[in-house]
Formats: structure tokens, sequence, C-alpha cells
């Protein structure tokens, strides 16, 4: 039984990594991919590429795939710990209620400038409410320099 629970959650956490890197657009064009995926924290990365270059003479990370990314890795947290809270629902229903997520609020802290090969980014829910979710998350580069952080309040209904 804990093995056909255990496939049960491996199939979720591989569908939502599906919608979010392949069917949620603007993710697949800055290249986002998803690492851990629990409902306490979520991870991911992004790969430099010329076409995410914000400053062409410093050869630097655009700020706005920067946020882009808090803010989908803040969205993601928020959808990980909403379908802990209602494992039981079905996978419409998850859905349903993922579809109702919207970003009210984002702060973000530029600290560096984005240079490197690899960024990652993290990020966690503060709080999970019926209506608002808030969460917290930090953008590092590939030597693990904080580069920037965010923050966010979420819309869950």
């Amino acid at each position: 039984m804990n093995c056909s629970l255990s496939q049960r959650v491996r199939e979720k956490i591989a569908r939502l990594k599906t919608i979010f890197e392949e069917l949620v657009v603007f993710n697949r064009v800055i290249g986002l991919r998803i690492g851990e995926l629990t409902p306490e924290r979520v991870t991911g990365h992004v790969e430099m590429r010329p076409e995410l270059i914000g400053s062409f003479t410093h050869q630097r990370l655009h700020g706005g795939v920067i946020s882009a990314t808090l803010d989908a890795m803040g969205g993601l947290a928020v959808m990980a710990a909403i379908g802990a809270r209602h494992k039981d629902d079905t996978p419409d229903a998850r859905l349903a209620r993922f579809a109702k997520l919207g970003t009210i609020d984002l702060r973000v802290d530029y600290l560096r400038p984005g240079t490197g090969p690899r960024f990652t980014a993290h990020a966690e829910v503060m709080r999970l409410g019926t209506r608002v979710a808030s969460t917290r998350m930090e953008f590092r580069d590939s030597e693990g320099a904080l580069i920037s952080t965010g923050a966010a309040a979420y819309i869950v209904s």
C-alpha cells in the first residue's frame, strides 16, 4: 500500500512539473526547470542563455527573468502546499484549485548582478490561508551567492 501511495505522489509531482515546465509557456521560454518539489519547499533553476541577457556589455541576466522566476517559484510553492492540504482531491479538483491562483503582490530585492552559467531559485510558503498565501523566495548564482530575494502574496480562492 505504501508503494502505491508513493507512486501516486510521484505521478502528481511529475504532472505538476510538466504543467510548470511545458504548459506555462513563459516558464518554457526562460528555461525554468523544477528540481525539488515538496509541500515545504520548491527549487528550480535557469541556465544562462544569450536570449536572457539584459546587459549585453556585462553579460548580466535580465532582471525580468529573475523576477519572473521568483514569482513562478512562489506560485509553485503555493501549489505544492495546496496539493498537500487537499491531497484527497481528484486531479481535476486539484487543477481547479490551482487555476484560481494569482499573484497579488510581488516584491523583489536585487542584491547583485546576475552573472554566471546557471541560477537556482527556491521558495517556501510562510502562510497558506483560505484566501491568501504568503511566500519567500531566493535567487542564487552557480556559486551560491545570493542575487535576489523576493516576497509575494497569492490569491488562492
